[in-house]
């Protein structure tokens, strides 16, 4: 696998540092009697960290977590076994992650729920209940139940029987705490197993312990909505309209529920009631654009500048925001100019700028990003995001080096940084650098080995564009789990489960995702699924309905051309 490009001297620099650290670290080690193995040959931690690190860019996992491992041991740092765990644990490579976790345990004796949750998911991924009871019981103790659901959660693909009993103990057992969060996760991946009757049991302690939250119904009308029962989940919320007016936070969440069924004009609506705010007024523009509901919004834009006769520095952002998206952008320039205060002005010269690409002047746009970039005076949030909005703009412009320059910038100013390598990765999968995407993925999970939109980020690329089906189906279940009623992750489910030749399956995952997001990769999936088994008039249906919502979209056409259609 090629590895990334990296700018050579933060890599050099990087690694001077960590040869100081992990040689004053080995001293401590030596001066403390921890002795090195007297047989074997004599590791160099710097070398063997370097090694790892550049295995792990390539995506070699295994490789990595040896090489990680290696110089846990020889420099007798626990931080360096705790990573070598959680790779080895990544690769799949039980056994490694099993010595890794050994070697951390040894140079850290007193156990951390870090600890305990890697512990479990080795013990369950191995099969051993009474090990894995153990560690789960240590968790559950100090109230860590949501690392006890994730290493429950990432057993899943290897011990389902074993991850249902464990499941069925927590929820019997009463060692879940009263947080209706708690029951929600359990519940998820409950629902997430098939596991009717457990869901059931769920549903009827949540009732027990929240007799008179409404929160309760929204449970209810989540586990209905994830469970592809659309229309009873609308049914249980019509009937919170009423409290959700009186109550800002279930209006909230009501809103909420309503935007993932899909009906984001029914969320606004929701929102609209009752005292607003800026939050409330932000978000309602959001829904608006999002149901391509320009009428409304315009109206909404209509009435905030009634009340914009004071110089509120929030609301004057936000109606620049309302008119870019209504492409009044003279107008947008002038709210943004009468901003007051020092605080917005980095949001308000990111705006600036996009207006002014999007007026047609893309030097000046280019400036104004390059001078938000190179301002010291900045927070590092505000130049991160002058950096991704410049690559933005570089690909709309169709700009592929100036694209990739701008993320090679923007990493070399932010290492490791998660929402650009995410950002990178997904243009290395639409640039068909398929090897450079997975390790930008990799790497984030290596940071982050919970974060659900790189699980199925990466999940969905090695079904879409490798063969690797049985690697992809694993992460997409581990993403499911946190997340079972996110469009996306369903939609990636039911691909997954196409390339793998479960044909009716599929279309039933697809059809679900499809009611719950109304999206032309999902229509394109749903399609081609319908023209594979047959039904070419439904599938010429759904090819159109993708045509409507972008013509141009690369699954569609790949969908196209593969079928003939």
């Amino acid at each position: 696998m090629t590895v990334p490009q990296h700018p050579g001297l933060r890599l050099i620099s990087r690694f001077v540092l960590l040869a100081v650290w992990l040689s004053l670290l080995a001293a401590c080690a030596h001066d403390a009697g921890l002795a090195r193995p007297v047989a074997g040959p004599v590791v160099d931690p710097m070398e063997a960290s370097m090694a790892g690190e550049f295995a792990l860019q390539g995506g070699q996992l295994p490789e990595a977590a040896r090489h990680y491992l290696d110089a846990a041991r020889a420099a007798g740092d626990p931080v360096l076994a705790e990573r070598a765990t959680r790779i080895a644990l990544l690769a799949d490579a039980d056994s490694l992650a099993r010595q890794a976790w050994d070697t951390w345990h040894a140079l850290a004796p007193q156990p951390t729920p870090d600890q305990h949750m890697l512990a479990a998911s080795l013990a369950l991924r191995a099969g051993r209940s009474a090990d894995a009871r153990r560690q789960l019981g240590a968790l559950y103790a100090d109230g860590n139940w949501q690392m006890a659901l994730a290493a429950l959660a990432g057993a899943v693909g290897k011990q389902p029987k074993l991850v249902v009993r464990l499941l069925g103990d927590a929820i019997d057992g009463g060692v879940l705490p009263n947080d209706l969060g708690a029951w929600l996760g359990y519940g998820g991946l409950a629902e997430r197993l098939d596991q009717q009757p457990l869901v059931d049991r769920i549903v009827a302690q949540v009732v027990t312990r929240f007799p008179d939250d409404p929160r309760v119904a929204l449970l209810r009308a989540q586990l209905l909505r994830q469970s592809g029962k659309l229309d009873e989940a609308r049914k249980v919320l019509a009937a919170l309209d009423e409290p959700a007016r009186l109550v800002p936070n279930l209006r909230w969440a009501l809103a909420g529920e309503y935007d993932a069924l899909g009906d984001p004009a029914k969320a606004a609506e929701v929102l609209a009631r009752g005292e607003q705010d800026e939050s409330s007024y932000a978000q309602r523009a959001l829904l608006l654009d999002k149901a391509g509901d320009t009428a409304g919004l315009g109206a909404l834009y209509a009435e905030l500048k009634r009340g914009a006769t004071n110089p509120n520095p929030l609301r004057r952002l936000l109606l620049g925001q309302i008119a870019e998206l209504l492409k009044h952008y003279d107008e947008a320039l002038s709210w943004y100019a009468s901003v007051p205060g020092e605080r917005l002005q980095s949001q308000v010269r990111l705006r600036r700028a996009n207006v002014l690409h999007a007026k047609g002047d893309k030097e000046a746009a280019y400036a104004a990003l390059h001078a938000i970039e190179a301002d010291a005076a900045l927070d590092d949030d505000a130049r991160r995001n002058g950096y991704q909005l410049e690559a933005d703009l570089r690909h709309k412009d169709k700009d592929v080096p100036g694209e990739r320059e701008a993320f090679a910038r923007a990493l070399a100013a932010f290492p490791d940084n998660l929402d650009l390598l995410y950002a990178r990765a997904i243009m290395w999968e639409r640039q068909d650098e398929i090897a450079k995407a997975e390790a930008d993925f990799r790497r984030i999970l290596v940071i982050e080995p919970d974060n659900v939109a790189t699980l199925n980020a990466l999940g969905y690329t090695l079904a879409d564009r490798t063969t690797r089906y049985r690697e992809a189906l694993e992460l997409i279940d581990r993403a499911r789990v946190a997340d079972p009623g996110n469009a996306a992750i369903t939609d990636s489910y039911g691909w997954v489960l196409f390339k793998l030749g479960r044909r009716t399956e599929a279309l039933d995952y697809l059809r679900r995702a499809y009611a719950l997001q109304k999206d032309p990769d999902i229509a394109s999936h749903l399609a081609q699924v319908l023209w594979v088994l047959g039904d070419k008039d439904e599938a010429r249906r759904y090819f159109d309905e993708a045509r409507k919502l972008d013509p141009e979209n690369r699954s569609l056409l790949r969908a196209l051309q593969e079928t003939g259609a």
